[in-house]
């Protein structure tokens, strides 16, 4: 589903779902949900009804056309998954963390759907424009549908099965005769394929066009099925495949029959292929979505006991706190809560005293990394031991104490709270991965992993500094003059832009500290679209980012760390890495053939990651922090991995009138691996 913008004040970038403004059009269903898979050997459930009819091997090579492998027998089947067998099987009803029983009326009244404070654009695949809350996740499908209590596995929905190639060169997927879009039209293989070219193509975004570049071609086969030729025969590219949200060539038509670029349609209503409409606009702040009557999906397993509201009204406020005085007084249903010092103190009043309101702590994994990016597009900071500097003059502990009342943890890997992420020392299969790029590394990469330091007694941010101090004298940095000076006499400044009202309560700790090694340091608070600016085009010094948690690490790693990626404009790849040892790496994590491959690359890739300092690393939490109106109710069983507005507006129903409360979360029952 959605990754989100994060609704952060100073006291929590942590738990906040945003990769801004950038992948906040773009990454909906791409990142947590609809995430990039890593390599791994793809898994067919037993086949369905038309596997009887396929057609012999070699025939199949002829009909679909000469593959760059040998084509071998393809695996036709209603779900795929990354690992082994999917965790549901064909017959199944309904995913476990669903109620196929809970209502389905009512209105869910919601605040702003991340931190867009308006909406200009009815088209969430542009790069320009800022897209109507959620309206990518409630307006159009994809081919599948992930579950959200496995690795990776998908699900059918636009499609009822899959054929996978056993070279991994291609998938072909059938589409469902009963799919429909909301004009009535059924949904056919060129609608998908005019979907899948047009997000490749110019007029959408750069990052939906590298998001699907493993596809090379889709090849209409007949009016319901579709072959994807893959530019790599990796193992992830037929979940990607399935992540491919589906809209109609029809969308924007005008009444003469023409069809203007797409890039131009922004204001015309989608023509859905997902279960909402929209209802009304008032004007760039509010939008109602209603659930389409007719939606053909409705009955699907991987639909059952999901939208279950009537109508879901999106209500844009300026800030987080205005948000959460309007919800206090009832003006809306829910409320996720970014802020620590918000949760631990501001959630009072008459509604929470008469039973109205509650809050609830639902354990949610894994962690994102988040941190201050250090750009090394700028020479000051292309030596490491800047970069360690920095990292040392962060002090989390204080921070965590006296701001956030304890509530995050500190991030010591890109992988946190995930078996991808790297402890101890390397492993065998870990050191044959680095052992090529030893000369190129920090020796640190090859020893323990690092921990990031503290200044819990006996160890002080002033004890921090003085090695701080060492590291950028050894770099060229020195006192003198009232400031840190390289031989040139240059001063040591820089420049931390963001765009949170607020944020100057973490930051100006941090710059205090920086001061005291002499370092001039400022913070520039700018609006939305100038930060985003000057984020796509690495217009900055630092800021503080998120890389929004994956459950299994893949085609995502080209985009934040890849070499290529660091000189495309909006690319993600914020810091500026060009690492031959992290291309590989990354590589490898995409070639892996099993799990115990995959887990050995992303270690190895998170020793590289730490130790080249890109980042200051920050914190998470562990807790997605809900606060909520008592009419609300939720299903027994919590998915394992979520994003917290994506639960409530897919899982969430109005309570019957005779219910007294929510019932109380419990964790997901392990997939099958």
């Amino acid at each position: 589903m959605a990754v989100r913008i994060a609704q952060v004040d100073p006291t929590n970038r942590a738990s906040a779902t945003s990769l801004r403004a950038t992948l906040r059009i773009l990454m909906m269903r791409l990142v947590k949900f609809r995430l990039p898979l890593a390599a791994a050997t793809i898994s067919c459930a037993s086949a369905t009804r038309r596997a009887a009819t396929r057609v012999a091997p070699a025939l199949a090579a002829t009909l679909f056309g000469a593959l760059s492998l040998a084509a071998l027998p393809a695996r036709a089947a209603p779900s795929i998954a990354q690992y082994d067998q999917p965790k549901y099987p064909a017959s199944f009803t309904h995913f476990d963390y669903a109620d196929p029983d809970a209502p389905a009326n009512g209105t869910l009244n919601f605040e702003n759907y991340n931190e867009l404070q308006s909406y200009d654009s009815l088209n969430p695949f542009l790069v320009r424009g800022a897209p109507a809350p959620d309206i990518q996740n409630l307006m159009f499908d994809t081919l599948m549908q992930r579950s959200w209590d496995e690795l990776a596995s998908e699900y059918p929905l636009i499609a009822d099965d899959v054929d996978v190639a056993r070279d991994l060169s291609a998938a072909t997927f059938h589409i469902n005769p009963a799919a429909r879009f909301s004009n009535g039209d059924p949904i056919t293989a060129s609608d998908v394929k005019y979907s899948l070219d047009t997000l490749k193509s110019p007029q959408a975004s750069p990052l939906l066009n590298s998001q699907f570049s493993v596809i090379k071609r889709a090849t209409v086969i007949d009016k319901s099925t579709i072959r994807f030729d893959f530019a790599r025969p990796e193992r992830d590219a037929p979940l990607i495949a399935g992540d491919i949200p589906v809209f109609s060539p029809k969308w924007g038509m005008t009444p003469d029959g023409k069809r203007p670029p797409f890039d131009q349609i922004s204001n015309v209503p989608p023509i859905a292929s997902g279960p909402y409409l929209i209802a009304q606009r008032k004007n760039d702040k509010d939008i109602d979505y209603v659930r389409n009557p007719d939606y053909w999906a409705a009955n699907l397993p991987a639909r059952r006991g999901m939208y279950r509201f009537e109508r879901i009204r999106f209500k844009l406020y300026l800030d987080q706190y205005t948000q959460l005085e309007a919800f206090k007084a009832g003006d809306a249903d829910v409320k996720v809560e970014y802020s620590a010092t918000q949760w631990a103190r501001k959630y009072v009043g008459k509604n929470f005293k008469s039973g109205l309101l509650k809050q609830v702590n639902v354990p949610d994994d894994p962690a994102q990394m988040q941190g201050l990016l250090i750009n090394l597009r700028k020479p000051k900071f292309q030596d490491v031991r800047v970069r360690h500097a920095l990292t040392l003059a962060f002090d989390y502990d204080w921070m965590n104490r006296m701001m956030f009342y304890g509530q995050y943890v500190r991030l010591n890997s890109y992988f946190d709270a995930s078996p991808f992420g790297a402890t101890g020392l390397p492993s065998q299969k870990e050191l044959a991965l680095l052992e090529p790029f030893r000369s190129s590394l920090p020796p640190e990469v090859f020893g323990p992993m690092v921990k990031q330091p503290d200044t819990l007694p006996p160890n002080s941010l002033r004890g921090n500094l003085r090695v701080a101090r060492d590291l950028l004298a050894q770099a060229g940095w020195h006192y003198r003059d009232g400031a840190l000076r390289n031989a040139n006499g240059d001063p040591l400044t820089i420049e931390i832009i963001d765009d949170e009202p607020g944020m100057d309560r973490l930051i100006l700790p941090y710059m205090q500290a920086l001061g005291m090694l002499g370092i001039q340091a400022h913070m520039r608070e700018l609006d939305s679209a100038l930060y985003q600016k000057r984020l796509d085009n690495f217009e900055y010094d630092m800021t503080t980012y998120i890389y929004p948690p994956v459950t299994i690490p893949g085609a995502e790693l080209e985009r934040r760390f890849g070499s290529k990626a660091a000189t495309e404009v909006g690319s993600e790849n914020y810091p500026g890495i060009k690492s031959k040892a992290v291309d590989a790496l990354v590589h490898a994590a995409l070639a892996a053939n099993n799990l115990d491959d995959l887990e050995a690359a992303t270690r190895a890739l998170d020793r590289v990651l730490i130790n080249s300092y890109y980042l200051v690393p920050e914190y998470y939490s562990p807790n997605s922090r809900i606060g909520y109106k008592t009419t609300l109710a939720y299903p027994k069983i919590v998915p394992i991995t979520y994003q917290a507005e994506d639960w409530i507006i897919s899982y969430w129903y109005k309570k019957p009138q005779a219910a007294l409360s929510a019932p109380a979360p419990v964790s997901a029952p392990s997939a099958a691996h």
